[in-house]
């Protein structure tokens, strides 16, 4: 599978904007994050991302590069628990010209989003933002609330309160954050 990178990413997304001359708005998240938060050696064969504009014509022409995506106009929706309020305000622009924004989700909303998921690799990846931000339990705690209150009832909320207790005692035992 075909190794993608997050320049080799904002070179496509521009391709695609610019030859449609259509306004395009993107969050990444996942790996593509990761390498901009600073983990640079997170390979990836895909991206996955929201995207306001052409969700449909952006994944067929990722497809024609070899390049699965994930795409969708609302990352919120993707799980039960609902994204912490206001998540697309707190996004960190990394590229924007006439017709592409790209952005990936500031690093607390990021390690919501995958602590949403909760596999041994979203763990890895959050306890890495956590660490690389400095961002403690309480700042965590605080925006894992915010996401159960604006999420609809159902168990989902129950077992995202449980991982969210392991999260924090797992990035107790790395020491200081």
């Amino acid at each position: 599978m075909l190794q993608v990178s997050l320049e080799k990413i904002i070179g496509l997304l521009k391709e695609f904007a610019w030859s449609r001359k259509s306004n395009l708005q993107i969050i990444l998240l996942g790996a593509l994050a990761l390498q901009y938060y600073g983990m640079e050696d997170r390979a990836t064969a895909d991206i996955d991302a929201e995207v306001k504009g052409d969700v449909e014509g952006l994944f067929n022409f990722l497809r024609s590069h070899n390049i699965p995506a994930d795409l969708g106009e609302d990352i919120s929706g993707w799980s039960v628990i609902a994204m912490p309020p206001d998540y697309e305000e707190r996004v960190i622009e990394i590229y924007r010209d006439e017709f592409l924004r790209i952005s990936v989700l500031h690093p607390l909303d990021f390690i919501i989003a995958k602590l949403r998921r909760f596999t041994e690799e979203d763990i890895g990846d959050a306890v890495f933002v956590a660490r690389r931000y400095k961002i403690g339990a309480e700042e965590i705690e605080k925006k894992a609330g915010e996401s159960i209150r604006n999420s609809p009832k159902d168990t989902a909320l129950f077992i995202f309160r449980k991982n969210i207790a392991i999260f924090i005692s797992k990035i107790a035992e790395g020491g200081s954050l």
